[in-house]
This record gives structure tokens, sequence and C-alpha cells, in this order.
């Protein structure tokens, strides 16, 4: 589909977001077949194991909140498209992987930190972008950002919108891998090849019980994160942080 290239290729489902000149923005139709490939995956003979990556230089920049009233285009089923992808990686029984070259923000960030291997490249980088338009992480990013690198890290990614590069997100126990420029393909690959030839059903129970200990309240801070950004997404400092993202300005935030 436009967006959102799918192959299979040697046990391997490979979902690659590609829309380079908006830097993989997530659109609604997006997001609908993106949870449907994954929930799919389950049943599928042929799929020993999920990757995530996104096309020309990027891994996903989020939502797609370009636009004057870009604020009007959010509501709840947003916030449902994002917990469905969420909960559709997490609670796959197979493994997923995120290649991430370049930049993964907002909901593109908390999708990737979902996975349950992160390859990184040189120029990637994780960024919890939205306080910057008035908003809270969403996408199951409060808890797996908090259960991988704790509170005091994932407070400062969240409140500040501080960016975390390639080699300080592996330093801080958020990604799993780190390739050089190099080998950044070759690392996918060899790692995508290793899980498709590996013990199906090892994996399933591992990857239940690490996200049993983990991520237990997972489902709580989904509904949560729902509820809090439901509320936001009304408020006068959204839309303005929205305008002010489209128009490249610095927003004005009055707390209305």
């Amino acid at each position: 589909m436009e967006g959102l290239d799918i192959r299979t290729e040697a046990g391997v489902l490979r979902l690659t977001m590609d829309r380079p000149a908006r830097l993989n923005a997530v659109t609604a139709a997006m997001s609908d077949r993106l949870a449907a490939e994954l929930e799919g995956a389950a049943t599928r003979d042929d799929v020993r194991v999920v990757l995530l990556a996104g096309a020309g230089g990027a891994f996903s920049s989020g939502a797609d909140v370009s636009g004057p009233d870009a604020h009007e285009g959010f509501d709840v089923t947003s916030l449902d498209r994002a917990n469905r992808i969420i909960r559709a990686v997490t609670g796959l029984d197979k493994p997923v992987v995120a290649a991430v070259d370049g930049v993964a923000a907002g909901v593109g960030c908390s999708t990737a930190l979902a996975c349950d291997l992160v390859v990184a490249s040189p120029r990637a980088s994780f960024l919890l972008a939205f306080a910057r338009i008035g908003l809270m992480p969403d996408g199951g990013a409060t808890a797996t950002v908090a259960a991988s690198v704790g509170r005091a890290r994932a407070m400062r990614m969240a409140l500040l919108g501080e960016a975390l590069g390639a080699r300080e997100a592996y330093d801080a126990g958020l990604v799993s891998h780190l390739a050089g420029a190099d080998d950044f393909t070759d690392t996918v690959e060899g790692l995508l090849a290793r899980l498709a030839a590996g013990p199906p059903l090892s994996y399933a129970a591992t990857k239940k019980a690490v996200n049993a200990a983990t991520l237990g309240h997972l489902h709580d801070a989904l509904e949560r994160e729902r509820t809090g950004q439901t509320i936001l997404l009304r408020t006068a400092d959204v839309a303005e942080g929205m305008r002010a993202f489209g128009e490249k300005r610095r927003p004005v935030f009055r707390g209305e």
C-alpha cells in the first residue's frame, strides 16, 4: 500500500514505512495496515520474525501533524490506532526487530521502543517530542522508556523533549544494538537470519516472560496515556503547538 512497503522473505515479514519526503510520518491508513500486518503475523507459518524499518534515512517522525489545522484531525481514534500497534508488537509471540536509521520521534519513537530488539545506526536519534506541541507521550512510551532507562532519564526525555543519539541511547540501555555506518545493514540482516532460524517456541515463551516482568503495567499505561492525551487534544495549547510546528516557530503556551 502507499506509504508502507510489505514483503515476506526467508521467514521475515518486512514492514517498511515509505514516506521519505515526510520523514515517514504515519497516516491513519498506514497505522491501520501496520497493525493488521502485525496481528496477522501471529498465525502465519511463513513468518518467524518481523522487521520494522523506515525508508530514505529516517525511521519515522511520528504522526503527521502537517497543515494549518492539524489539531482538528486528531482525536481518540488517533490514540487507538497507536495503541493497537503497540499491543500488536508486544503481544506477538514472535520477535519484532526495529531497524532505526535516522530519526525516530513521537509515536515513531514509541513504536521502535516497543520492539523486542532495536538496532540503531550512528545517525539514529530517539525523541519524545510530544511536549513540544503541548501533548504527552503515548504509544506506551511512559512505560517502555522508564522500563529501559529509569524514571529520571524518562522524565528528561518526556518533559524536555531532548533527543538521544545512537551512542547515548545504547549506553543508556534504550536500544539493544549499535551498528556502524558501514555494517548497519549487515547487522540487521544477520540478526534477522539468526532469529528466523532460531527456536520459535523458546522465543515466544521468553518474550512473554520478559514483557510480563518489565511491562506488566503496559495496558494501564496505554489507558492513562489515552485519557490524558484525549484531554490535551482539546486544549488551546495543543492547537497552538501544532500550528507553531507547521509554521516552524516557537509556540507560546498559556495553559489553556
